[in-house]
């Protein structure tokens, strides 16, 4: 029997470098198995799956979702400044 495989995109950036890696996973791959199998962290040492956040297309989710064909896995890096703060800021200036 041919295990039956499924296309996610598993992506990250930082302000120098940016990666989409493609992949092909088993179903019910779960996101955190998604990005170990894409190799990512290897390429983003700094990325601590334990303290950072994650989602699908941008809808926010848990280590613990199953992947579906075609999703796009975001590993969201901490923000540098709270965005009300900025825009405060440059409506100041």
């Amino acid at each position: 029997m041919v295990e039956q495989t499924i296309d996610i995109e598993v992506a990250y950036g930082t302000s120098d470098k940016q990666a989409c890696p493609m992949i092909k996973a088993s179903i019910g791959t779960t996101v955190e198995q998604a990005i170990n199998q894409s190799g990512i962290i290897s390429q983003f040492p700094e990325i601590d799956l334990a303290n950072i956040k994650v989602g699908i297309f941008g809808k926010g989710c848990s280590l613990t979702k199953v992947v579906e064909q075609g999703d796009r896995v975001e590993i969201y890096r901490p923000l540098q400044q709270n965005p009300m703060d900025a825009r405060r800021n440059r409506a100041n200036k």
